[in-house]
């Protein structure tokens, strides 16, 4: 098995993984979850271990700066790149973390105090922040096919007119364990790896740079993707709580709060409810639906889809043995026409769909397999008989070209040097401590709700891609409907739908729209002078 299929084992299943333990298809299930679980084991013990030669080293700040420029809607941007590692120590002055961050702040603005500042990450857990950094917000973007198709190597980075820093000063964050973020010899790794460690490191490195580059008084902002949401939206209440922080917006990007509605497991039926739209989308794509809905543009199907899914379908899984025979003749008809799969198959499997079995069954008979992250993209598996992919060809068009492009540029242009490997998506975090919602799904949504009570004026954007089966929108749409936030306070929050992906700026069109949603966002977020 080779290193990218082993990565793509892991990504499928780290936006899955809940309190209640891993689905059937988790990374510890089979020999291959195994093996890249005792290598992920013993790489973190290895790194935890101090070598005897560097116990009386003192971990000291390791910083860069540089000044360059971005031309965004033909004017262009001048800003300084300050690349490194910040150290962070507890109250006693001991070293705990080296934490290495990549922050843009331009030289145009009059009043740096005045000018926000975007906080932005990454997920997994365990991915570095190069995702949304060279992918849309930052000012080098990786090159693709308008499309998002992968280009032939070797990959390049070209000027990124849909960069975010004519709005905000960006700081692009690598949790503890990803990118070059290390716990110093002698600190145990395993210690930041889980919810409220996650949330707690990556808070208190926000709350020192905020410090250090006297930016308290600056409009605050959140940007984080998948997994990203979930720490996005903890970490809204933490710096709340812990430092008085409070933010005037959080972008969440394919965002995940409350896990159950995408953890496939038995006796949880809401995920086969949310998924299903975008399974319809899917298979509108692929040519897969009737003629009626086929020939119609997306949004038909969508709009049944969805009615579908929240109306008669939910209530014929909530009835279970009791659903009539000719009901459940009646649903397996739709779910059949709305899947492109066929009844047989939905039969056996008992109405009930899993977003793995969808993968690989909707392109069947062409010998092909649909993309997690983006349902568009199509692979190749040895066996085409088997019940779920061998990886994911949406992630596998995106890993080459931003990791090459990530460790060419931080030497080359950021001139940042280390020897360490740049963690894209790494295992070492693994497992991932979810103590803090013992016996339950992780469902964030309710620390978000209550930083947006405390705070009112905290805005909330969401953008959700179409063809994204690894977060689905319909996901998100419910876990934001049962917030329960007051009346006064549903207005903050507002979403954006694209034609693509998890990773809906990898494609031209969809990068281009982002970026005006987000600048809008922005715009509104500060208020006016």
């Amino acid at each position: 098995m080779n290193y990218r299929q082993i990565v793509g084992v892991l990504l499928a299943a780290a936006f899955i993984l809940s309190a209640v333990g891993q689905p059937p298809d988790g990374p510890e299930a089979g020999p291959r979850g195994r093996r890249n679980a005792e290598r992920a084991a013993a790489e973190t013990k290895k790194d935890a271990a101090p070598a005897a030669k560097d116990k009386d080293k003192e971990p000291k700040d390791e910083l860069i700066e540089t000044t360059n420029s971005v031309t965004i809607n033909g004017a262009a941007v001048k800003y300084k790149a300050t690349t490194g590692t910040i150290v962070i120590k507890d109250e006693e002055g001991k070293a705990l973390v080296t934490f290495f961050f990549i922050a843009y702040t331009s030289l145009d603005a009059t009043n740096v105090a005045e000018r926000p500042l975007t906080f932005s990450f990454n997920g997994g857990p365990g991915s570095a922040s190069l995702w949304l950094h060279l992918g849309v917000l930052g000012p080098r973007r990786v090159f693709l096919k308008p499309d998002g198709g992968l280009p032939p190597p070797p990959f390049r980075l070209v000027n990124n007119e849909e960069s975010l820093l004519d709005q905000t000063d960006l700081v692009f964050i690598d949790p503890v364990s990803t990118g070059f973020t290390r716990t110093v010899p002698g600190e145990d790794p395993s210690k930041y790896h889980g919810v409220d460690q996650d949330l707690r490191s990556v808070g208190d490195f926000i709350r020192l740079y905020t410090t250090r580059y006297n930016r308290w008084l600056s409009p605050k902002f959140l940007i984080g993707e998948s997994y990203g949401t979930t720490r996005a939206s903890g970490l809204a209440g933490y710096l709340e709580d812990r430092y008085g922080m409070y933010l005037n917006g959080i972008a969440l990007v394919s965002a995940v709060l409350d896990f159950s509605t995408i953890s496939f497991n038995v006796g949880n039926d809401l995920p086969y409810i949310f998924f299903l739209p975008t399974y319809t989308a899917t298979a509108w794509f692929h040519n897969k639906l009737p003629s009626d809905l086929q020939n119609a543009d997306l949004s038909k199907a969508l709009s049944e889809s969805e009615t579908f899914a929240l109306g008669r379908y939910t209530l014929a899984l909530e009835k279970g043995a009791n659903l009539p025979s000719a009901e459940r003749a009646s649903i397996l008809t739709n779910l059949a026409r709305l899947t492109g799969l066929s009844e047989d198959y939905i039969d056996r499997d008992n109405l009930r769909v899993r977003a793995s079995q969808f993968f690989k069954e909707l392109l069947r008979k062409e010998h092909l397999t649909v993309g997690r992250y983006d349902s568009r993209v199509t692979g190749e598996d040895r066996d085409s008989v088997g019940e779920t992919p061998e990886y994911d060809p949406s992630y596998s068009t995106a890993l080459g070209p931003f990791a090459a492009t990530f460790n060419d540029y931080v030497r080359r242009e950021l001139k940042f040097e280390s020897d360490l490997p740049y963690e894209v998506l790494t295992g070492k975090v693994q497992p991932w401590d979810y103590s803090m919602a013992r016996n339950r799904y992780l469902d964030i949504a309710e620390n978000l709700r209550e930083a947006m009570t405390h705070n009112p004026y905290l805005k909330v954007f969401v953008a959700n891609g179409h063809y994204d089966l690894a977060t689905p929108y319909l996901a998100t749409r419910y876990t934001f409907d049962h917030m329960g936030l007051p009346p006064n306070l549903r207005g903050n929050v507002s979403m954006g739908y694209y034609e693509a992906g998890h990773m809906m700026y990898l494609n031209t069109p969809s990068r281009v729209a982002l970026k005006q949603d987000l600048a809008k966002f922005i715009q509104s977020s500060v208020p006016a002078k």
